[in-house]
């Protein structure tokens, strides 16, 4: 048996977590520079506020329900992630971590357990330690608990937020309420293709032909189909290292000047070694890209980006932003303003299979170096050291008239109570 964990509304609860006065209250959470709805509560939900809602087109109804905005903080969220996936994993020890809010475990070796009453206690227990409500739903495969947490979600008075599929019964049932468009794995164009043929639930995806759903929506989709029928396909996957890592943002204002746009690249190249070294991989290409306001039709536009190969692997902070500013200055062009830009680096290789070159190499005084500046960082927070390019002010600038504080990452913002 197979369990999906999911937050209910997470980033939306994050933030209620240390508001207890919303509850109850609507309350949505834009993306970054405050442009989309990315997160709503039920109480959004309710009034019609779509996700990917652009803000300022709803503004009017955000005022007439009071509803509650906020800026999207990550750090938050992230953390609080970890808190709910830790006190998760005590219930089961295999388990696959899917995104920020999702966590799949699989009860193998688990049958003389109550598998409802383990859930029930686990969805206690999160919200005792933490106050975030989760979702449980549990089935024989991962994709028929993404159903049955689809249920719990979905009826919490009648499931009290647990859902077990235990029997053939109930995954008919099942499949027949969800609709080809909410399968998990099936996208907008595979759904309509499946509509076009009169398949309207999933209940009916199961009953295609094989051999169609190998031909029309591959191996991937033959393998959801399996899983669907009950028979277990789809296993927990082991976390792999990336095979490219990006840092891309969208500017809070429009940059013109080669300057400015260069401490925005040099930022994000940093950011991209840090991840590299987490993983301990270097990279052998780095790509620069910048393009204009597209939405600003009055404006002149231009996009351009660049994949430069390094003369050697390297994980170095100092080397990557030497690179990614030779690389922004072949692509800068004066006349425009830029809004986005963004690093990537690729190309990996491990750092114990380094093959050196004969004439060039890293500089291998940068490996401790690099090593200090990360403890650093991690021991007294994001980026406080940086390079001599960068912004000493702020790392991300980014609209953000709505950010909460950082209750649980920054000493700073830790909540006051005095007691009498």
């Amino acid at each position: 048996m197979f369990a999906l964990i999911d937050c209910n509304n997470f980033y939306a609860s994050c933030e209620r977590v240390f508001r207890p006065d919303l509850n109850g209250k609507p309350v949505v959470v834009l993306s970054n520079n405050d442009g989309c709805v990315i997160a709503r509560s039920n109480e959004a939900k309710a009034l019609g506020i779509p996700m990917g809602a652009p803000a300022f087109q709803y503004q009017h109804i955000f005022e007439q329900h009071h509803v509650h905005i906020f800026s999207a903080n990550f750090a938050l969220y992230g953390d609080m992630s970890q808190r709910v996936m830790s006190l998760i994993e005590e219930f089961c020890p295999d388990s696959e971590i899917y995104s920020i809010d999702e966590i799949f475990l699989n009860f193998h070796g688990m049958d003389l357990f109550n598998l409802q009453e383990l859930g029930l206690e686990m969805k206690k227990k999160v919200f005792r330690w933490t106050g975030i409500p989760i979702s449980v739903g549990i089935a024989p495969t991962k994709s028929l608990a993404k159903v049955a947490n689809k249920i719990a979600k979905k009826f919490p008075e009648r499931t009290n937020g647990v859902y077990q599929i235990a029997n053939e019964e109930q995954r008919i049932k099942a499949l027949k309420w969800l609709k080809v468009e909410d399968i998990w794995g099936i996208g907008k164009q595979y759904a309509k293709k499946l509509m076009k043929i009169g398949v309207k639930n999933a209940f009916d995806f199961t009953l295609l032909n094989s051999d169609w759903v190998a031909k029309n929506l591959t191996i991937v989709g033959l393998k959801l189909q399996k899983d669907l029928k009950g028979t277990p396909v789809l296993d927990l996957e082991i976390p792999q290292l990336k095979k490219n890592i990006a840092t891309t943002r969208t500017f809070e204002k429009h940059y013109s000047d080669y300057e400015s746009l260069k401490e925005r690249v040099v930022t994000f190249a940093v950011m991209c070694a840090e991840k590299l070294r987490k993983q301990k991989s270097l990279c052998n290409a780095i790509l620069v890209f910048i393009h204009t306001n597209f939405h600003r039709e009055d404006l002149p536009q231009y996009s351009k980006s660049i994949l430069v190969k390094l003369p050697y692997p390297t994980n170095s902070s100092i080397e990557i932003a030497q690179f990614a500013d030779i690389a922004l200055k072949k692509i800068y062009l004066e006349g425009f303003q830029y809004k986005k830009a963004g690093v990537i680096v690729m190309d990996f290789v491990q750092e114990n299979l380094v093959q050196k070159n004969l004439f060039e190499n890293r500089n291998e005084k940068h490996i401790p170096l690099m090593k200090a500046i990360d403890n650093i960082n991690a021991k007294f927070g994001q980026q406080k050291i940086r390079l001599g390019t960068q912004d000493l002010k702020r790392l991300w600038k980014m609209k953000q008239e709505r950010l909460s504080p950082c209750y649980t990452t920054k000493l700073s913002d830790i909540i006051n109570i005095y007691c009498k």
